[in-house]
């Protein structure tokens, strides 16, 4: 594995060896170089007789000519070629060096650069396979093709082939490394990956931790803020509250290729948020969505539940711009709304969810769904059934499902930086309170990613969410978040406006009326610092503060301009920086 790693250390490097060789009188002529490395007075030069086939390693793309170096070399004891040293393969040059102590092999190279020229080295038998501190010239300026024969009688290259070290992976000695691909396509980079089968842009930064065993590729990720949060600082209204807790959320991906075109993939979600949070959630103003012991929550964000995801699926592809998948999660997400706000680059530093949460991408957790999408290019349509009802109280079961509902949506990333999709859907009495009130939702989102250094990225999501149903006209949510980072440093906002009634605040009709809606606005702006690194991880720093904006004729119950704050330290995988 030494002779391959610096072989492949050698070629990436080659443009800087280049620089370092003197060049002066050796251009468009042949040069002989003979040099033999002095064995060890007790050894003697012998040459081994028997030598095992010649295996090939192919590198790269061939150009059009060849030119050779012969190099017999001879080492004493290892078979590291140490401080070795090939020139400019562009010129013209041959170099003889005897060998000892290289079990015999063979490795071919094509020119992994540009083009190149070629160069054939013979050694002799010896003990291990490593060719230490091995420098091979630029070949990038010859148009000739590389070559190079080396017999080995060691095995261990036998088979390596290396073509474009650009792609996806590569074969080494029988054993495919791949980078881990999108789950919803194998010609697609990880990056494109959001919540469910939703898409992200592909140059989203990615937070987490990548292991693999043989065929099988891995991911891990999630977050956990331990907090205070106090909603209505001012103490001017009855509706806020406070609390000590530690929303959070946790992910294991797991992927293999099935076959020359298939790729299976499983996605495992879950939250301690019923023991952080308990059945109540967290204090959130205006919030609303689902209930606890029977009463609807109001000003509070519910907690997630134990099994947030269980869903595994399969791609195929007819070729590199055309997929057909299928999902199935129990529970899982549809084919309906933007990425879910935790998996959002733009949102992954504030703790809170959004207040139009349940306008937007509230069936994220959705006990039976199954979903069928066909890529072409950069476009993706989907089509799901799933269980319109949201989780029950209990967060540790796994609701009954039902696949009464259905949505669409198109997706489309016009660029590496860029995520669009429009969703619609029919979700069957989707609050158990209200089990006869059916909703139709519309969304749309647009998603923008920007690496612009190193660990430095700027992440923005703009969004509208509207709710229907037979008694309410349409309810309509937008909301737009950006997040910039730099290096340890996050700065983020999220402007919200929501359209809350009457029945979503429990507001007693007598006063407010009936179906009367609220205009709610909210504007946080907050911070991350990363203090410390332990292992994998980032433990961060932070706080922010949400200001509220509504009707005047709600300030009884929550003062003028209410503002909500928090401060709190925030556990997380850090950036991976080899994306596919």
């Amino acid at each position: 594995m030494n002779i391959i790693s610096l072989l492949i250390f050698g070629l990436l490097f080659s443009a800087s060896a280049q620089q370092k060789m003197n060049m002066a009188d050796t251009a468009k002529h042949r040069m002989a170089m003979h040099h033999i490395a002095r064995p060890k007075k007790s050894k003697k030069n012998v040459k081994y007789k028997h030598h095992r086939s010649a295996k090939k390693m192919k590198m790269g793309n061939a150009a059009s000519h060849r030119k050779k170096m012969n190099m017999p070399v001879k080492h004493s004891q290892s078979s590291s070629m140490a401080g070795m040293r090939m020139g400019n393969a562009g010129e013209d040059k041959k170099m003889d060096r005897s060998t000892k102590d290289m079990r015999q092999g063979s490795m071919n190279m094509n020119d992994t650069a540009k083009k190149g020229n070629g160069m054939n080295m013979q050694m002799n038998g010896g003990q291990t396979g490593s060719m230490k501190n091995m420098k091979m010239g630029d070949t990038s300026k010859s148009s000739s093709p590389q070559k190079m024969n080396m017999p080995m009688k060691d095995s261990s290259m036998k088979g390596m082939n290396m073509q474009d070290t650009a792609t996806k992976g590569m074969n080494m000695g029988g054993m495919k490394m791949n980078m881990m691909s999108s789950a919803q396509s194998k010609n697609l980079p990880m990056g494109r990956d959001g919540s469910g089968t939703s898409w992200l842009p592909d140059a989203s930064p990615m937070y987490g931790i990548m292991l693999n065993s043989g065929e099988w590729s891995y991911m891990l990720h999630g977050s956990i803020s331990f907090r205070y949060t106090k909603q209505d600082l001012t103490g001017k209204g009855s509706r806020g509250g406070d609390k000590f807790d530690a929303p959070n959320w946790f992910m294991g991906m797991a992927q293999r290729p099935v076959g020359e075109n298939g790729l299976l993939h499983f996605n495992l979600m879950m939250s301690l948020d019923p023991l952080t949070e308990s059945g109540y959630g967290y204090p959130l103003l205006f919030q609303t969505g689902e209930s606890w012991k029977g009463i609807p929550l109001v000003d509070r964000q519910h907690p997630h539940d134990l099994f947030s995801e269980l869903s595994a699926s399969y791609t195929y592809a007819f070729s590199k711009k055309t997929d057909l998948s299928i999902y199935v999660g129990y529970p899982g997400e549809p084919a309906l709304g933007p990425v879910a706000f935790m998996h959002r680059p733009s949102a992954m530093s504030n703790p809170d969810a959004p207040i139009g949460h349940h306008w937007e991408d509230a069936t994220h957790i959705t006990f039976g769904i199954a979903t069928l999408g066909f890529r072409a290019g950069n476009f993706k349509i989907e089509g799901s059934a799933f269980t319109g009802r949201e989780p029950d109280e209990n967060r540790y079961n796994f609701d009954a499902p039902k696949f009464d509902s259905w949505s669409g949506r198109l997706n489309f990333n016009p660029s590496p930086n860029w995520a669009l999709q429009v969703s619609h859907g029919f979700i069957k009495s989707p609050e158990a309170l209200n089990p006869t009130e059916d909703v139709y939702r519309t969304t749309a989102s647009a998603i923008y990613s920007l690496p612009f250094g190193d660990e430095n990225t700027f992440n923005a999501t703009a969004l509208w969410g509207q709710n229907k149903s037979p008694v309410h006209n349409g309810d309509n949510s937008a909301l737009l978040e950006g997040d910039v980072r730099i290096k340890k440093l996050a700065i983020y906002m999220r402007y919200e406006f929501v359209q809350k009634t009457t029945d979503e605040l429990v507001l007693n009709p007598l006063i407010y009326g009936n179906n009367t809606i609220f205009p709610v606005n909210a504007t946080t702006l907050g911070l991350n610092y990363d203090l410390i690194r332990l292992g994998p991880l980032n433990l961060a720093a932070g706080g922010q503060v949400t200001i509220y904006n509504t009707d005047s004729r709600l300030s009884k119950l929550y003062g003028d301009n209410p503002l909500g704050g928090e401060v709190f330290f925030r556990l997380y995988p850090r950036l991976m920086k080899n994306k596919m």
